[in-house]
């Protein structure tokens, strides 16, 4: 299962946004996609669906048909994990649906990781409880590529996702804090990485499958940059030029002699611009901005944005796809 986290501790990124236009971008290429909303806050259900659907999915007691409702018997101590419920937004399209009430199971999450390697059952349980549903639910869509979408923090919750993600994008504005935030996240990733790596060589034998944890860093998108005349402006040049040693430092652990620019990193996938006056629209049409038309309100020069941004969104999705080995005959 090819499974992408999009992951950044600082918020403010754009990283939401990132995913929802991604996933749809990978559908409008034929691929079948599945987003997974583990962020609390379920800030990517909440771009993706109307305020009556939500209504529904989110009622005044249990909610079983989002991803708090598929761990609940698990956290609950009445069972296992059980079968998601797929949210269909198109054909291809599909999404596991976020829910605050996950934010309730992060005590017990952190509390059976160190448990994992002393080989407990019930720790590997809960650890692999997002990775367990995913993949059922991934198997039913048939999706080629699964997408994650975390909350800010390097908390327990994003701990279990990262566990269950094949690879990692890190999604990082121009700035001083997303430097500091890169230079939290990598040496944590890593950290996350080996101690997986440690425990699933401790696996019980009543346990018959288990995630690989590779969380392979698969580069950075590099997120609302201002430009004039084709040039950064003069507030964000420094930050950018400084963002290739600050990835391969934290988040790869290699140690760089000289200066890379930012234009040509091969560890940036792409560079996202912020598309201020789209994404009003395309939160009132429910779509994403590439897709608007002039019937939602595009018309003069946001039609020029919305082709800029649809051949943005094509090459990330197309580099993304050649990253992480994914080909349209691949399925789960």
């Amino acid at each position: 299962m090819i499974s992408i986290a999009f992951f950044n501790n600082k918020g403010g990124v754009g990283k939401t946004s990132l995913v929802y236009h991604t996933a749809w971008m990978f559908a409008e290429l034929g691929y079948r996609p599945l987003m997974v909303d583990l962020d609390p806050q379920s800030n990517l259900s909440i771009m993706a669906l109307d305020e009556e659907r939500l209504e529904a999915l989110w009622p005044d007691d249990v909610h079983p048909e989002t991803m708090s409702g598929a761990v609940a018997p698990l956290f609950g101590g009445t069972g296992d994990v059980r079968q998601a419920h797929i949210e269909e937004l198109s054909d291809a399209l599909g999404l596991l649906v976020g829910d605050l009430a996950l934010s309730r199971i992060e005590d017990d999450l952190s509390t059976e990781w160190p448990r994992c390697l002393e080989g407990r059952e019930r720790a590997f349980r809960v650890t692999t409880a997002f990775w367990r549903v995913i993949k059922v639910a991934a198997e039913r869509h048939r999706a080629d590529v699964v997408l994650i979408d975390v909350g800010p923090n390097l908390g327990a919750i994003n701990r279990a996702a990262m566990v269950a993600a094949s690879h990692v994008m890190v999604p990082v504005a121009p700035d001083l804090f997303s430097l500091q935030g890169l230079k939290n996240l990598g040496p944590t990733l890593r950290q996350w990485r080996t101690t997986w790596q440690q425990a699933v060589d401790k696996v019980p034998p009543s346990i018959s499958e288990t995630p690989a944890g590779q969380m392979t860093p698969a580069g950075y998108v590099l997120m609302q940059h201002a430009e004039r005349l084709g040039r950064p402006t003069k507030a964000y040049a420094k930050w950018q030029q400084r963002l290739p040693a600050a990835y391969r430092e934290s988040v790869l652990g290699e140690i760089t002699v000289s200066s890379t620019v930012v234009q040509t990193d091969p560890k940036q996938i792409q560079r996202i611009k912020h598309y201020r006056s789209l994404m009003p629209m395309a939160m009132e049409a429910r779509k994403p901005m590439f897709a608007l038309s002039p019937a939602d309100g595009a018309i003069g020069a946001h039609q020029t944005n919305v082709r800029q941004c649809y051949e943005d969104f094509q090459k990330l999705v197309l580099e993304i796809a050649i990253r992480v080995g994914l080909t349209k005959d691949a399925r789960v």
